[in-house]
């Protein structure tokens, strides 16, 4: 194993010296030993067997360390929580890079930086890789030959899952929430919907209301019972991956966060973090991360469904089971950014999300992390002195295909095309245009 030294990169490949000046904070480093594992390069082996897919894979030294097991090792101000995970994968495409945003209206003197972890990956992009790291090594170390989870028809999670465990040659089944209508119809091959049925997964309907009235613990134990009779191994993947074990995922990033910082010389503090809420994980894991480091950032989640009560309770379940001795409530502040209710975007919600990639070049997706910025900048304009001068870090979760699925209502806001007229006196000779 090689040493490697850090270098400042705005992303593999541009010099951060030549680059435009938009601040981008990203470090490349080997997920070697003698960097304590918590940096990754950005290499990649892609293997690909169509025979014996269900055989257990052969021990394989991965080039770079991706879709790599190894012993985990937390950071010291970590390591008095219990239980400490043993192992993790690299599934990630880590560190994601760090920039300042540039969004318009801030209050005087505020800074909002953004951590692209949308850019986790393509397949896996989005922050529940970070969480499958923890989980599946823990799928597999069980001796699990499929992974059963849940979510909503468009679930960002549930399409993570299933990518990465055929990564690791496990199957997916996915329980996943649709209309009473179209519980008894294919559900199609709309955004995540296409990249889960590519890669082999079991897709099981189940109607919102089914749902509501059962619960997905209940769900995913009677899918695991059937599995179990069938002579299956299943492994259960809560619901966003939101568990102890899952919320390692995150007090990781706040050292990835740290690391970045310091390695790259900025000279910059983050007063708050802001991220969108949907299962609790990530939060669980940010909040209790940023309060045991050095960061010290306020975490600020806006909930995009349920209540900040509940996720303040399920949170505090969390705390408990890595015997953290806080209250969340001390931890994390959660603001409700549900609006129309979950996966349910009101117009301008959906105007903001194309008004941000116009100005600024980023993507948000409708479900969650556009909720959390249109619910920041909304508490920004109204309560502009409590963010003056603040230097904010929001974290973009992902869920990029998720837009698909709202392509109907935003078409209207994008009318930005025409066809193009060429004049009759332009030269014209047939195959001097060359089409590839």
């Amino acid at each position: 194993m090689h040493a490697c030294s850090p270098s400042l990169l705005l992303w593999p490949g541009i010099c951060a010296i030549t680059a435009p000046a938009c601040q981008l904070v990203s470090i490349s480093r080997c997920r070697c030993h003698c960097h304590q594992g918590y940096l990754r390069s950005k290499a990649s082996t892609t293997v690909s067997v169509m025979a014996g897919l269900h055989q257990e894979a052969p021990a394989r030294k991965e080039i770079g360390g991706f879709l790599g097991r190894r012993q985990y090792e937390p950071p010291a101000w970590a390591s008095h929580l219990s239980p400490i995970p043993s192992h993790v994968y690299n599934l990630g495409h880590l560190p994601t890079p760090i920039h300042k945003w540039n969004l318009p209206n801030l209050p005087e003197g505020t800074e909002v930086w953004i951590k692209r972890d949308d850019l986790s990956g393509m397949q896996l992009s989005g922050n529940k890789v970070r969480k499958l790291e923890f989980l599946l090594a823990d799928a597999v170390a069980q001796g699990a030959d499929c992974v059963i989870t849940v979510g909503g028809i468009q679930s960002n999670h549930c399409r993570a899952t299933a990518v990465a465990a055929r990564y690791l040659n496990l199957d997916a089944y996915l329980i996943l929430r649709t209309a009473k209508r179209l519980v008894n119809e294919d559900p199609g091959l709309t955004g995540n919907l296409l990249v889960e049925r590519l890669v082999g997964a079991h897709v099981e309907l189940i109607s919102k209301e089914e749902y509501a009235e059962i619960g997905s613990v209940v769900l995913a134990d009677l899918l695991k019972e059937r599995l179990l009779n069938e002579g299956r191994k299943p492994y259960v993947v809560p619901v966003g991956g939101s568990n102890s074990l899952g919320t390692w995922g995150y007090i990781e990033a706040i050292r990835e966060i740290e690391q970045e910082v310091q390695d790259a010389h900025a000279d910059i503090h983050f007063d708050d973090i802001v991220v969108a809420c949907g299962s609790g994980g990530t939060i669980a894991g940010l909040s209790l991360g940023s309060w045991l480091s050095n960061l010290k950032a306020k975490v600020h989640a806006f909930s995009v469904c349920d209540s900040p009560d509940y996720f303040h309770d399920f949170v505090q379940g969390l705390l408990d089971g890595l015997q953290a001795g806080i209250s969340s409530r001390d931890l994390v502040n959660i603001k409700n950014a549900k609006g129309l209710g979950y996966a349910m975007s009101t117009a301008d919600e959906l105007k903001f999300v194309k008004e941000v990639a116009e100005l600024t070049g980023v993507i948000l997706d409708p479900v969650y992390s556009g909720k959390a910025a249109y619910g920041m900048l909304k508490d920004m304009a109204e309560n502009p002195t409590t963010w003056k001068g603040r230097k904010v870090i929001f974290i973009h979760t992902g869920g990029l295909l998720g837009l698909y699925d709202k392509a109907e209502e935003v078409a209207p806001m994008l009318g930005n095309w025409r066809r193009m007229v060429v004049d009759k006196s332009v030269p014209r000779e047939d195959g001097s245009g060359k089409m590839f």
